[in-house]
């Protein structure tokens, strides 16, 4: 099986940064891409980045571009989501998503459905 455990998560003046973290686990963790979507209270889960696990191309949403970085190490199985320039409209509930699938142009995997494990997710709240 996979787990996926997200860290990072927290209270923040807006303006402010946070970096989530997101550690794969288990015998079968061997991911083509990975993702982090969100949601807020009341709204639908969106995409908010992708990354190739092989190549760490990126590909961001553009309410969060030029301020959100994607990043991984390969080697610890954990991926990283720097977040800048924080806005109250980013408070939401973060989630990691790993797809196994094969994977072609990153920017084509955007939904939920792309991806097959999730993690339980971490709490953002950016007050202004």
């Amino acid at each position: 099986q996979v787990q996926l455990a997200e860290s990072g998560g927290g209270l923040v003046q807006a303006g402010g940064s946070l970096r989530l973290s997101c550690a794969g686990s288990g015998r079968t963790f061997n991911p083509t891409a990975m993702a982090w979507f969100r949601q807020a209270p009341g709204k639908e889960r969106e995409f908010v980045a992708s990354i190739r696990w092989s190549g760490s191309m990126t590909y961001y949403a553009d309410s969060v571009k030029g301020r959100f970085t994607f990043s991984r190490d390969v080697a610890k199985n954990t991926v990283y989501l720097q977040m800048n320039s924080l806005k109250p409209d980013d408070t939401a509930v973060y989630y990691c998503a790993a797809r196994q699938n094969i994977v072609w142009s990153i920017n084509l995997y955007q939904h939920a459905y792309d991806y097959d494990y999730w993690g339980q997710g971490t709490q953002v709240t950016v007050f202004a």
